[in-house]
C-alpha cells in the first residue's frame, strides 16, 4: 500500500479536529518556509478536556492508519498539546494560548490549504 501524502494526514487530522468540535481550524502549507515540516494544523478547544479529545480523536485517526507519531508534548497540561509526525505537525491550543503565540501571524508567508 502507498505511503500517504503529508498533505492527505493534515487534512484528515484536520476532519477529526472538526469531528471533535474544534475551532478555527487551519492547515498551512509550510514547504518553503522551514525545514521542520511540511504542514501545520492548528486548532483550539474550549476547556482542557475539549483539547484532549481532540489529540485523542487524532491519534486514534493515527493508529487506524498506522501512521506513527514522532513526539506528543503539552498532553497532560492540556494548554498546547503537539502532536508531531514529522512531515505533519498538529497544534491544539487552548483559546487563549492560540491567542498568546498566534502562530498564523508568525507564518503568515504560509498558503491556507482549504
Amino acid at each position: 500500500m502507498p505511503k500517504k501524502s503529508a498533505k492527505k494526514i493534515a487534512l484528515q487530522c484536520a476532519q477529526v479536529a472538526l469531528d471533535k468540535k474544534a475551532n478555527d481550524v487551519v492547515v498551512l502549507e509550510m514547504k518553503g518556509l522551514t525545514d521542520m515540516t511540511d504542514y501545520f494544523v492548528i486548532c483550539s478547544g474550549t476547556s482542557d478536556v475539549q483539547v484532549r479529545a481532540i489529540a485523542n480523536g487524532i491519534d486514534e485517526l493515527l493508529s487506524r492508519e498506522k501512521i506513527k507519531i514522532h513526539h506528543i508534548e503539552g498532553y497532560k497540561e492540556a494548554t498546547w498539546t503537539l502532536i508531531d509526525l514529522f512531515d505533519v505537525v498538529v497544534h491544539i491550543f487552548h483559546e487563549e494560548t492560540r491567542k498568546f503565540y498566534d502562530l498564523e501571524s508568525l507564518w503568515a508567508d504560509a498558503k491556507v490549504i482549504r
